[in-house]
């Protein structure tokens, strides 16, 4: 312990400046962390081609047998 002109400390010279960067730090470190998690979990994401969302359409009945018929045709060509 150091007692001197300005007061007491326990040698840690930075004070609350120290906190703060120490704290800005970490929080640094598990945002990166987060993003990297964020990124490989959507590059496992498994991507539909339009002619599969196209054909879950019409499993769920959203579409008439008729609209599937003309985009299938679009899509094809």
């Amino acid at each position: 312990m150091y007692c001197g002109a300005g007061g007491c400390s326990f040698g840690f010279g930075f004070g609350v400046l120290g906190f703060l960067i120490m704290v800005f730090f970490w929080a640094l470190i598990i945002a990166g962390i987060v993003a990297l998690v964020r990124y490989l979990r959507a590059s496992k994401l498994p991507t539909k081609t339009p002619l599969e969302i196209l054909k879950e359409r019409y499993a769920k009945g959203e579409i008439t047998k008729e609209e599937f018929e003309k985009m299938k045709t679009d899509l094809e060509g």
